[in-house]
This record gives C-alpha cells, sequence and structure tokens, in this order.
C-alpha cells in the first residue's frame, strides 16, 4: 500500500462499514478539517439513479429487447421483469450500502468481503476501460444528436459532422469537470436539472401514446396481435433480451458510489432506490407500448432512432423536440456518470489502490479535483481510439460479473457476520433469485460469445502484476518512492488539495494514523471477536 495513503485519518473506524457521524466541514484557521460534504438530498439521489440508467438508450435503440424477444408482447415482459430483477439488486445494494457506508460502491464492498486483490480487480477493470468508454460513448451520442438536428434542417452535411463532433465532445468534458470540481452542489442542481428535462421527453412520449390508444390505434397491444411472432423465439434469444434490457436499466448502483456524501444515508440510500427503481420501471414499460401505437414493429426495427421517427410519425413540426431531448439526455448522463465514477477512483486512492493523490479533496471546495480530472483525461483518451465499442463488448461480461459477486458477497457477509449493524435487512431469498437470474445471463454469455468474455477475463487478469507491483509490493526502491512523493507535492499544489480531515493551517501535513487495520471486522473469525475489535479500535 503506497504510504501516503496509508497516513490519514480513518472516519470509519468507529462502526464496522463506516462512519456513522456526519462528516465535518470547516476550511478555517482554526485547524478544522476538510472533507466531503453532505449535500445530497433525497431529490438529488433519486436524480443520480434516474439520470444515470435513463440515458440515450430508450430515446434512440430499445428495439434490442424486441428484436431477441421475437414479439411486442413477450419484451414488454421482458422489459417488467428485468425491471423487477434490477429492484432485487438494488435491495441488496441497499443492505450493503448501510452496512458498509463507504462511497466507492461494489469496488468497496467487494474489497472489504473479499480481500484487496478482488477489489483492485474490480477497481481495475473500471479505471481501464468501463467508465471511460461508457463516459466517450455517452458524450459522443450527445455530439451527434445536435447536429442530426442540424442536417434535418438542411443546415449541416457531412463535413459539418464530422468537424463539429470532437470538439464538442471536448467542450463537454470539459465544461462538466468545472461544474464537478467547483461544487458538489452545482454537480447535483446539473443532474436534477437534467433528470427532470428527460422525463419530461419521455413524459410526453408516453402521453402522445396515451393519445394515440385513445383515437383506437393499439392493434400491437392486443393479446392476439402482441404476441405474434415476427421471428421463432428460442431460450438463447430470450436470453440476449434480458441481458439487453438489463443492460438498459445500467446505472442502477451508482448511488452507492457516492454513500459519503449523502444526507443521513440510512434512510435516504433506501428511500431514493425504492422511488427511483419503479419509476425508471414505468417509464421504460410505457414508453415502449406508447413506440408501438405509431409503429409496427418491423418499422420499430429498422430506425435506428426509435424516438426521433416517432416524433416525425406523430408531432410534425415539433419533431424537433426528440433529437433535442436525446441530446439533453445524454449531457446530463455524462454529468452523472462524471460524478459518481470520479468518486470510484477517489474510493480506490484512499484504499491504497490508485495513487494518493486522486483521493484528495479541494481545501475549500470539498470536492475530489484530482478524481474528476483523471477522469475527464481518461475519458477523452478513448476518443481517439478506434475500438470504444469492442472494448465495451470485451468487458460487459466482467462488469456484470461483478454485480453477482458483489450480491454474493452480502450472503457471504451474513454467514462471516451475522451480529453486524444493519439498518435494513432484507430476505436471503432476494440475494439468491438475482444470483439465479445473473448466472443464467452470464452463463449463456460465456456459452454464445466465449471468444469475447475471454478477452474480457484476460483484460480483468492483466491487474494482477499491477496489483503485486503497485499495492502489494511495500518496499519500493527509494528513489520511485521520492518520486511519487515529488509528483503528489506538485499535484497537491496545482489543484490546492488534501486529504480528507486534514486541517488547512496544517498545509500539506498528514495525520499519522494507520489506515491498514480498518475494516478488520470482516476477517475476524467469529461474531464475538468481531463485536471486541469494533468496541476497540487498534491504534
Amino acid at each position: 500500500m503506497e504510504k501516503g495513503a496509508r497516513h490519514r485519518n480513518n472516519p470509519e473506524k468507529n462502526h464496522p462499514g463506516g462512519s456513522q457521524s456526519e462528516t465535518s466541514h470547516d476550511t478555517g484557521s482554526g485547524g478544522g478539517g476538510v472533507a466531503l460534504k453532505k449535500e445530497i438530498g433525497l431529490v438529488s439521489a433519486c436524480g443520480i439513479i434516474v439520470g444515470n440508467i435513463i440515458g440515450s438508450g430508450i430515446f434512440v435503440s430499445p428495439k434490442g429487447v424486441l428484436e431477441n424477444a421475437g414479439s411486442v408482447g413477450l419484451a414488454l415482459i421482458v422489459w417488467i421483469v428485468t425491471g423487477l430483477i434490477t429492484a432485487v439488486g438494488a435491495l441488496c445494494y441497499a443492505e450493503l450500502g448501510v452496512t458498509i457506508p463507504k462511497s466507492g460502491g461494489d469496488y468497496s464492498y467487494v474489497k472489504d468481503i473479499f480481500g484487496g486483490l478482488a477489489g483492485f480487480l474490480r477497481l481495475w477493470i473500471a479505471v481501464l476501460v468501463i467508465y471511460p468508454t461508457n463516459q466517450a460513448v455517452i458524450a459522443l451520442t450527445f455530439s451527434n444528436y445536435p447536429v442530426k438536428l442540424g442536417d434535418q434542417q438542411n443546415y449541416g452535411g457531412k463535413e459539418q459532422k464530422n468537424y463539429i463532433r470532437i470538439p464538442s465532445v471536448l467542450q463537454e468534458a470539459l465544461l462538466l469537470t468545472w461544474v464537478n470540481c467547483s461544487s458538489v452542489r452545482w454537480a447535483t442542481r446539473v443532474q436534477d436539472i437534467f433528470t427532470a428535462g428527460k422525463l419530461l421527453a419521455l413524459a410526453l412520449i408516453i402521453i402522445m401514446g396515451v393519445v394515440q390508444i385513445c383515437k383506437g390505434e393499439y392493434y400491437w397491444l392486443e393479446p392476439k396481435n402482441a404476441f405474434e411472432v415476427f421471428q421463432e423465439p428460442n431460450i438463447g434469444l430470450i436470453a440476449l433480451a434480458f441481458l439487453q434490457g438489463s443492460f438498459a436499466y445500467g446505472g442502477w448502483n451508482f448511488l452507492n458510489y457516492v454513500t459519503e456524501e449523502l444526507v443521513d444515508p440510512y434512510k435516504n440510500l433506501p428511500r431514493a432506490i425504492f422511488i427511483s427503481i419503479p419509476l425508471v420501471t414505468f417509464v421504460y414499460v410505457f414508453a415502449n407500448v406508447a413506440y408501438v401505437t405509431a409503429m409496427s414493429p418491423q418499422e420499430l426495427l429498422a430506425s435506428n432512432a426509435v424516438a426521433v421517427t416517432f416524433g416525425e410519425k406523430l408531432l410534425g413540426v415539433m419533431a424537433w423536440i426528440m433529437p433535442i431531448s436525446v441530446a439533453l439526455s445524454t449531457f446530463g448522463g455524462v454529468n452523472g456518470s462524471l460524478f459518481t465514477s470520479s468518486r470510484l477512483f477517489f474510493a480506490g486512492a484512499r484504499e491504497g489502490h490508485l495513487p494518493s493523490v486522486l483521493a484528495m479533496i479541494h481545501v475549500k471546495r470539498c470536492t475530489p479535483i484530482p478524481a474528476l480530472l483523471f477522469t475527464c483525461i481518461s475519458t477523452l483518451l478513448m476518443l481517439v481510439t478506434s475500438d470504444i465499442y469492442t472494448l465495451i463488448n470485451y468487458v460487459g461480461f466482467i462488469n456484470y460479473l461483478f454485480y453477482g459477486v458483489t450480491v454474493a458477497g452480502q450472503i457471504v457477509l451474513r454467514w462471516k457476520k451475522p451480529d453486524i449493524p444493519r439498518p435494513i435487512k432484507i430476505n436471503l431469498l432476494f440475494p439468491i433469485i438475482y444470483l439465479l437470474f445473473w448466472a443464467f445471463l452470464l452463463v449463456f454469455s460465456l456459452w454464445s460469445e466465449p471468444v469475447v468474455c475471454g478477452i474480457g477475463l484476460a483484460i480483468m487478469l492483466t491487474g494482477v502484476p499491477v496489483y503485486f507491483l503497485g499495492v502489494y509490493w511495500q518496499h519500493k526502491p527509494k528513489c520511485f518512492n521520492n518520486f511519487i512523493k515529488l509528483l503528489t507535492l506538485v499535484s497537491q499544489k496545482m489543484c490546492v488539495v488534501v486529504y480528507p480531515g486534514v486541517g488547512e493551517s496544517s498545509g500539506t501535513e498528514v495525520i499519522n494514523e494507520e489506515l491498514e487495520d480498518q475494516q478488520q471486522f470482516i476477517n475476524q473469525p467469529t461474531a464475538s471477536e468481531d463485536k471486541d475489535s469494533v468496541e476497540h479500535p487498534q491504534p
């Protein structure tokens, strides 16, 4: 573990999963401390979940589910069941989030339950590919849709699109990084506004669908027609339909990445989940119902931008609303992903799994500026890669594999530590149902695309030597340690950042309190020993 990452306050030591107390903020000269501020209330928490789940997919290409389901009726069932499974997974994460109330989400849970190497591999694949590529793709979608609007109005063309696209992505990434670096409150307000905007756009689609039904345009919703197959379904295609639906619900766990910044996380984390997941499920199902009131399944499958086609059919001169809605939706998606993924990198650095400077926050703004800049730079670097979508396919299997590992960790923690405080304690039937569902999808993915899944596993396993060289090996050459210290000091001065809990008056001094023994309760053999270790933490 890096030396710099070990000398910090340990706010979690008095609770088995993290701090139960409010995070303080005092940057006055009286020797107070700086810390991540608790500024995310219930509304903003819902905005983070909803805003990260609803990206461009429901507007652009909900046809993946329909194409594999083979009928409108079965596709709607897939959307409903996938929403229910997502809710089950979110309940499991809610219990983990209040049992181990640390930012970092599944990375923190996997690390604390299964050990440092497992947690590092989750972090490695996220840092290396998952979040930079996802944010780059969302940003490219944002840049593409205003141009499509211009093309639709005969103001653009191919040359204009090539000229505008990359600069607009750069401007978007830099603007949102600046907003997130400036204030947590600003970032959450941006998220709230754009989430409300995309919900209004989807509400418009649903209302238009209701109007169509009132006009008698519900041919594909009648049972005899809804289950009229246009391709013979089989277990493989149905599994692919569920996998496509699960991708559309991706982002449901992002609130767990910012647990330490939630106001009253023991109440607001589960409440936000209970509100957001049913809301998204309702919106997804009825948006798809609305689509088939204006388009046949064949028309829907032929469209590359379903919401745009829907708008052209029903909105007339107001059809421009749909491309703008997609652009705004993706803008909010980039903001939410930037906000939450930077906290993942922050948590990884705090545990010594990433350079320690990424665990520092601004002395006045209390935002993790180095982690945000790292997230922005890694996203922009992905724009020069021609194989972004290929990389996503390779690691998608690994991403969903770790969802299952995290939920399995919930069962392991129940068995190893049955007596630790759990403000929320769900029935073990829920994680079992979730694991059975994901086992079905992952086994099928491995069977149908063994090469893609194998490459994804290989990319993940490249993190093993990195872990042993960078984290496990503590006796590194003195020249290397001096170089890292110098680089960290320069970065601190440039960004005006310190470790959380370090007073402004102390400059770049750190408090000599080790983090190596935190979370020892998970590794103790008995519950009674765990109680003793919690009541009498090691200095």
